[in-house]
C-alpha cells in the first residue's frame, strides 16, 4: 500500500524553488531534519524526526515531499520514502529508479496520514 498525499495548486503563481524552501525552512523550525535537492521532476524535500519516526519507522525512512509542475499549475506531493544520504549530490535517475515514494503497511499508514495532514495544512498556509 502507498500512502501518499497530493496536492495540487491553480492560479498561485508561485517560485516552486522559494516554495520549496519555505516549505524547508518550516519543518526545520519544527525540529525535522532535512534535505532537499532540485531535479528533473521537481524540487524533492525529505524530512526525518529523530526519535518518533525513526522509532516507529525503519532508520532510513522520512517524509519525502516533491514539488512539481508551473507558477500557476504545480503539484505537492507528500508521502513516505527513503532517506537517501547526500539527496543534493544522488543523480535524479537514482532516486526515479529506486522509487520517491515507498510502500507501507496498515500501522504505518495511519501515522503517516496523521502527519501528512499536519504538514499538507501547513503547506496549503505558505500557498496561501
Amino acid at each position: 500500500m502507498v500512502a501518499e498525499k497530493t496536492l495540487r495548486f491553480q492560479g498561485k503563481n508561485k517560485d516552486l524553488d522559494q516554495l520549496a524552501q519555505q516549505i524547508e525552512q518550516q519543518l526545520q523550525t519544527e525540529g525535522y531534519k532535512t534535505q532537499s535537492t532540485k531535479a528533473p521532476l521537481g524540487n524533492i524535500i525529505q524530512a526525518t524526526k529523530a526519535g518518533i519516526l525513526r522509532d516507529l519507522f525503519a532508520a532510513d525512512r522520512a517524509f519525502t515531499i516533491m514539488v512539481s509542475g508551473q507558477p500557476a499549475d504545480f503539484t505537492v506531493h507528500i508521502g513516505i520514502g527513503k532517506w537517501v544520504q547526500n539527496l543534493a549530490v544522488t543523480a535524479a535517475e537514482t532516486i526515479l529508479l529506486s522509487g520517491l515514494f515507498l510502500a507501507v503497511d496498515v500501522p504505518e499508514m495511519l501515522w503517516t496520514t496523521h502527519v501528512e495532514g499536519g504538514i499538507a495544512k501547513q503547506i496549503t498556509q505558505i500557498v496561501g
